[in-house]
């Protein structure tokens, strides 16, 4: 049972006159109960069991089973559309980025929706869970480009914001400079507290919508798939994750484990790993699956357990240690309160997960991602997903660009004002320092591309194949 505090009520009356729901308010009061409580909220090794098999994609799915049309009318897509991707220099939402020939994710994942309502009259609902930062930009970059997919009181879900805990006092911190910092995203989890809090959940269950497709926007690779959905539907599990092998790339995002004594699917992020156990949760044999973000729900069995928790689903709290504002690091001292949706999966009897073909998980989380896939190592497909190309035999690239000199999206634009570079046939690409690839180029295998000097420089060979070049 959670211990009601005093202590709270200042957060409670700051969330109540910034117009935040009652769902929203629950759920932080449970965060900020595990803050007071102390609780490290690490997952220790000799506490769970790697996961040794799962449902694999091919097995599941079958040319039999991709008839879903009826199926579709019960579901709704939802979008994570919440960042703003200032990581890369954006000043707007991150999914009004350009990825591919003029086209934007919003672009995409827009023409995803329309593909699946010209093939069927079934009427798939579409939802994007906005933040306060990206609604306005989002809404009416899709009013102008796709205004068939509905108004604005049919698309969107508001993403709803949290109070930063001053360390020293463990009360709202306050920054009169600029308020707005004051306020922190409370992470993906919100998810569930955001359709329960907004009247979403009722509001679709009214409609017959029993299943939803969650995924984040920037998952390119990530769109409704009637095979799964038939699966999802036939099974009977309340929670569905698609999780994919890990490869040294994701060594350091989130796993999928078994929780001992109680035998449930858990997932453990880099956030609640010990020092200790780094090199086990980094040990992508021992923990071989890893969350793709992509997951799929029962909202009927939803609104059931979040009725049992008092409205708010029991995830596991990240506490991350900033300052208020984070370009001035002599500002107070905050923590800012975390929850992943795909923790869930620990939160319902009988959760399940399914591998997927890394073609479902091409996130767009830094420049080097971007690289990736605005080149020919990803194709466009039919539905306007953006997957792996045939010739990469699965297995994603290894692009690693210095930060220095290519961390924002502009600097990325400068290196590559020609083009960028075939590496459809490459394994592994690492650059440092300011240079200006060749757009008729091609990359080859494992290639380590070096300048040191201060003054950018173009590359002259037009192919580059396994080795190293100094500029």
């Amino acid at each position: 049972m959670m211990e009601k505090r005093a202590e709270f009520e200042p957060f409670r009356d700051k969330m109540e006159k910034a117009a935040q729901s009652g769902a929203a308010i629950d759920a932080f009061e449970r965060s900020y109960d595990w803050l007071c409580r102390g609780s490290s909220g690490v997952v220790n090794e000799e506490s769970i069991d790697p996961v040794d098999a799962l449902p694999e994609y091919g097995e599941v799915v079958s040319g039999a089973e991709t008839g879903s049309g009826d199926l579709l009318g019960e579901t709704v897509v939802i979008k994570l559309n919440g960042g703003l991707g200032t990581g890369m220099g954006l000043e707007r939402a991150k999914s009004l980025l350009e990825v591919r020939s003029g086209m934007t994710f919003l672009d995409l994942i827009a023409r995803q929706v329309e593909w699946w309502r010209e093939r069927t009259d079934a009427g798939l609902r579409f939802l994007l869970m906005n933040s306060y930062a990206t609604s306005g930009d989002t809404l009416a970059f899709l009013k102008r480009g796709y205004p068939r997919l509905g108004s604005e009181a049919e698309l969107e879900m508001m993403q709803s914001q949290v109070p930063k805990v001053d360390v020293a006092t463990m009360a709202p911190v306050t920054y009169a400079e600029r308020p707005e910092l004051e306020w922190c995203p409370p992470g993906h989890g919100d998810l569930y507290a955001s359709l329960l809090g907004t009247g979403w959940l009722e509001r679709l269950l009214a409609q017959g919508v029993r299943y939803a497709f969650v995924s984040n926007s920037d998952n390119l690779g990530a769109t409704l798939d009637e095979g799964l959905l038939a699966f999802f539907a036939r099974s009977g599990v309340p929670f569905l994750m698609e999780v994919t092998r890990r490869t040294p790339s994701d060594s350091k995002g989130g796993h999928l484990a078994v929780e001992l004594g109680r035998g449930r699917l858990i997932l453990r992020e880099s956030a609640q790993c010990s020092e200790a156990d780094r090199s086990a949760f980094q040990d992508i044999e021992r923990h071989r699956f890893f969350n793709t973000n992509n997951l799929w729900l029962r909202l009927d069995v939803l609104k059931t357990v979040l009725d049992e928790n008092g409205g708010a689903i029991p995830l596991p709290v990240m506490k991350n240690e900033k300052t208020v504002n984070p370009r001035d690091g002599g500002s107070a001292r905050v923590y800012q309160l975390e929850t992943a949706m795909g923790a869930a999966i620990g939160c319902f009897d009988d959760a399940a997960a399914v591998v997927v073909p890394r073609r479902r998980f091409a996130p767009v989380k830094s420049t080097s991602d971007l690289f990736a896939v605005r080149s020919d190592a990803y194709e466009l497909t039919e539905d306007s997903r953006l997957v792996l190309a045939d010739g990469r035999g699965g297995k994603p690239p290894e692009v690693i660009l210095d930060g220095e000199h290519y961390k924002m999206v502009d600097q990325l634009e400068a290196a590559t004002g020609e083009g960028v570079p075939s590496i459809i046939g490459c394994d592994r690409l690492e650059v440092s320092g300011p240079i200006v690839f060749r757009g008729d180029g091609v990359i080859e295998g494992r290639v380590v591309i070096a300048n040191r000097g201060k003054e950018s420089k173009r590359l002259l060979e037009r192919v580059l194949r396994t080795g190293e070049y100094s500029l």
